[in-house]
């Protein structure tokens, strides 16, 4: 994914090197975490209104404090990048007749279909977790980690040679460097997006089922989706759970507090189709 226009973010993993899971992970900066665990699900919208509060907050003063959120989707949702022109690349009359619930995300990037999987969004000061290509490194180790605990061979994408193209394709339909790969296939997508002094960097791990809906909606082709799961890659059903307890366990810091979220306490732009639907 790519990051959004007017909050000054940038796809990461177009700048990042190769590295394994094996490799050393860097500490993480001395902050207060807060551990957020969600696996009842929310709409869409509420999701990603609770993201974007999260974010605002931080940049408002907490440059002490760091969130990890883990959550899901009820119902499945339909996400498209912040510039994402949606009008003209998914039909919006199958959309509605087929009832999916969708959402423009404030990070960019195409569109994610969210169903089997487990989404994580980390909260944190710039200035504590460095540069973006550092930042999303840091990230992304974390999370080869603990899918390695659960018995996988994941990995981070090596660099991809050439100037970047975030846009090119569906999320999930090839690695463009540093995102975590299972036999060469991404199980995780991620955007990261930065506000003042703070950024946001969310993305989606795959539980099991494919990206096959985003093909289905399309009005041209997509490219075929390189994207594995965890069930295919572990050959048995892995739930929310087992996945949140091992980003919970490479997490783990000292100080840190696990809690149940608050939604956001009032309506925002992402319940309007005037933002969904602005381009």
């Amino acid at each position: 994914m790519s990051g959004m226009g007017g909050m000054s973010g940038t796809a990461a993993g177009d700048q990042v090197g190769s590295r394994t899971a094996h490799a050393a992970m860097p500490r993480l900066p001395h902050l207060r975490w807060t551990f957020i665990v969600e696996p009842a699900g929310r709409p869409g919208a509420d999701n990603m209104a609770l993201d974007q509060w999260l974010l605002e907050h931080a940049d408002r003063g907490a440059e002490h404090h760091a969130w990890l959120r883990l959550y899901r989707w009820n119902p499945p949702c339909l996400s498209f990048g912040r510039n994402e022109p949606a009008l003209s690349r998914y039909d919006r009359g199958l959309i509605e007749r087929l009832g999916l619930d969708v959402v423009r995300r404030p990070t960019g990037g195409r569109a994610v279909w969210h169903e089997q999987e487990l989404t994580y969004a980390v909260v944190a000061p710039v200035a504590t977790f460095g540069s973006l290509r550092e930042s999303y490194l840091a990230i992304h180790q974390r999370l080869a980690a603990a899918l390695h605990a659960l018995g996988t061979t994941a990995t981070l994408a090596p660099p991809v040679r050439g100037p970047p193209t975030p846009d090119a394709a569906a999320c999930f339909a090839h690695p463009v460097g540093g995102e975590v790969l299972i036999d060469g296939r991404k199980v995780v997508g991620s955007a990261q997006v930065r506000l003042g002094h703070t950024f946001l960097q969310h993305g989606s791990v795959l539980l099991a089922g494919s990206q096959e809906v985003v093909r289905r909606v399309s009005r041209t082709p997509e490219a075929a989706i390189a994207a594995t799961s965890l069930e295919a890659a572990l050959g048995r059903p892995v739930e929310f759970d087992e996945v949140a307890a091992a980003i919970v366990s490479a997490w783990s810091t000292n100080g840190a507090v696990i809690r149940t979220a608050e939604p956001p306490a009032r309506r925002s732009k992402f319940h309007d189709d005037s933002w969904t639907w602005r381009r």
